[in-house]
């Protein structure tokens, strides 16, 4: 003879195992979530410093073909169109467009910048220049 299932065995999840699981999951995501967001920061300065090191190289070699930087009015723009005054313009410098920095701002540029030549910087998650902590400069003279 063959057993038949009875009709009280189900084949599903009890309410009490969802529960379990969630619980799992919001205790592990509780755990993990604020450890994740410490490294995000970190990873938004380190992707701005890279840029600027994008930058810098295509200010250089713009540099040696025209004898100058771009202008502060120029701007980063000097570098993918080129600027009337110049006739020795050989770029773009860059493959694409300027980007905007990690926290959706453009970057600033000035020249001449405090050490000579120019300065790069972007102001951070606060936006405004100066500020520590998340809200610190990233520049391109450090």
């Amino acid at each position: 003879m063959k057993n038949k299932p009875s009709k009280n065995n189900s084949l599903g999840f009890t309410l009490m195992e969802l529960l379990i699981v969630l619980v799992i999951v919001g205790l592990l995501a509780a755990l993990v979530g604020p450890t994740l967001y410490k490294r995000i920061n970190p990873a938004k300065t380190s992707v701005a410093a890279a840029q600027m090191e994008n930058f810098m190289s295509a200010l250089d070699a713009y540099y040696v073909d025209n004898g100058v930087f771009p202008s502060t009015q120029e701007g980063l723009a000097a570098l993918r169109n080129k600027p009337s005054n110049l006739d020795a313009w050989q770029g773009p410098y860059l493959k694409k467009d300027i980007p905007f920095d990690p926290w959706g701002q453009p970057y600033v540029y000035r020249t001449p910048g405090r050490n000579g030549g120019y300065e790069i910087l972007s102001f951070g998650a606060d936006k405004v220049e100066g500020g520590s902590g998340d809200g610190e400069d990233v520049v391109s003279w450090q």
